[in-house]
């Protein structure tokens, strides 16, 4: 019997998803898949990991919903072009549906597996679930790549449609007729943590729910508080993994709160400004700021990483970051900010601390958000624009709630001065980074 594999990869549900819809109307029995891809998860600092964790949980539901409609989810653990060239060995494969992934890693992936499945004679289809609009949907009137958001906020909103956020049926038909099941006993079982050499680590219990309308409706008002519990949508995670879909969410957005719309643009924009410059996931978007002199003194990003600067919303944010794997988005600005110009240490390292700390961690916007806070991206605050964590602090946490409840000994002998003046750290970058751009235009 022909069937085809439905590749769930960064779309962790079985609501609202395009690929899977898609799968499920194409005529064929649909094989459900998951791949835990050894080529990333070789790379995971820790074996206890809460990411990998949501994600093996996520997998299992999956499962389980599948058998209960009537099929079989399979999921295996090694390199994606390897497993599912054995796939193609197991089963009589007409074609491979997935959604498509922005990353530079992942587009390298996919253009590999769609010439591997060519020589095959077998199908690859890929659709847009993640985003609204990717790639060239939205360029300037000169047909270029946007760099400003605030002109890509106005287009994206000139073009948006309630059309295109209606709802894939992928739910409604994931039913037994439209299903392959493989008979009991001949699919391999699924890799469980301990096999693929990991151990549960429970950070966070997030759901499949969108947040409250009370919550979103306040989101312009709250969402620099970070002393609050619910100032801010905690949807980032489900985002990421995709067991929320962003059409759900700007669905909601749109009609409760123009602010938080434009936050879940600024999303979309990262995205595709990723997809069309790759190598910003690594180097400097802007070529005056690759040969800025950093300091990178290790001893100073330790005390960063660890929340021992003396600057009291610093070290809050970087012991909330270490303890639960979240970080207000204000907050993560300060602390991002601190590094590259305070300490003047390259955005990179912070960069890759975050990949390695964030349970939402998303390559597009971190790197497009560290890539701002240097002045190194496409698009920056100005280079020589230097936030003072002071003044950030006496605007988003006054009466220091948020401070007191991540670095409870402030204001006592036992925490540090001041790793770094604050007006010395600015003279410093600003006139390392102007000397660096002077050079690199001679």
């Amino acid at each position: 019997m022909k069937i085809c594999i439905f590749w769930h990869r960064r779309d962790l549900r079985l609501h609202d998803n395009a690929g899977l819809a898609a799968a499920l109307a194409s005529g064929l029995p649909v094989l459900p898949l998951f791949i835990y891809d050894s080529d990333i998860l070789d790379y995971l600092p820790n074996k206890a990991d809460a990411r990998l964790t949501y994600i093996f949980d996520e997998v299992e539901r999956l499962s389980a919903a599948t058998a209960a409609a009537g099929g079989t989810f399979l999921a295996r653990y090694g390199k994606p072009l390897e497993v599912l060239e054995a796939l193609l060995k197991e089963f009589d494969v007409a074609a491979v549906h997935t959604n498509e992934d922005y990353e530079p890693y992942a587009t390298q992936r996919d253009a590999a597996l769609g010439q591997l499945l060519a020589g095959h004679g077998v199908d690859f289809f890929l659709y847009k679930d993640q985003v609204i609009f990717a790639k060239d949907e939205i360029l300037t009137k000169s047909g270029t790549v946007p760099k400003v958001f605030g002109a890509y906020h106005k287009s994206f909103l000139a073009k948006l449609t309630d059309d295109l956020l209606l709802p894939y049926g992928s739910a409604e038909a994931f039913t037994a007729a439209n299903l392959h099941r493989v008979p009991d006993g001949q699919a391999a079982a699924r890799p469980t943590l301990e096999s693929m050499g990991f151990e549960r680590l429970e950070q966070f219990v997030p759901t499949a729910d969108l947040p409250a309308q009370e919550v979103v409706r306040n989101y312009h008002a709250t969402r620099n508080t970070p002393a609050l519990q619910n100032g801010t949508t905690r949807i980032s995670v489900q985002l990421r993994f995709g067991t929320l879909n962003v059409r759900q969410v700007m669905r909601q957005a749109k009609a409760l709160n123009p602010k938080l719309l434009a936050e879940i643009i600024w999303r979309d924009f990262f995205m595709m400004l990723l997809w069309h410059y790759p190598g910003t996931a690594t180097e400097a978007y802007d070529p005056k700021m690759r040969a800025v002199p950093y300091r990178n003194n290790e001893d100073e990003f330790q005390a960063w990483c660890e929340g021992r600067t003396g600057y009291p919303l610093v070290d809050a944010g970087m012991r909330e970051l270490n303890a639960t794997g979240y970080l207000p988005n204000r907050v993560r600005m300060t602390v991002a900010g601190f590094l590259v110009k305070h300490l003047f240490i390259d955005w990179r390292w912070g960069e890759k601390y975050f990949a390695d700390k964030l349970l939402d961690y998303e390559l597009a916007n971190n790197v497009g958000n560290w890539q701002w806070m240097a002045g190194t991206g496409a698009i920056s605050a100005p280079w020589f624009r230097v936030y003072s964590p002071e003044s950030q602090l006496a605007q988003v946490d006054p009466d220091m709630k948020y401070v007191k409840r991540w670095v409870p000994e402030v204001g006592t002998r036992a925490y540090p001065t001041p790793i770094v003046d604050h007006k010395f750290a600015r003279d410093r970058a600003v006139e390392a980074i102007r000397a660096a751009r002077i050079a690199a235009t001679s």
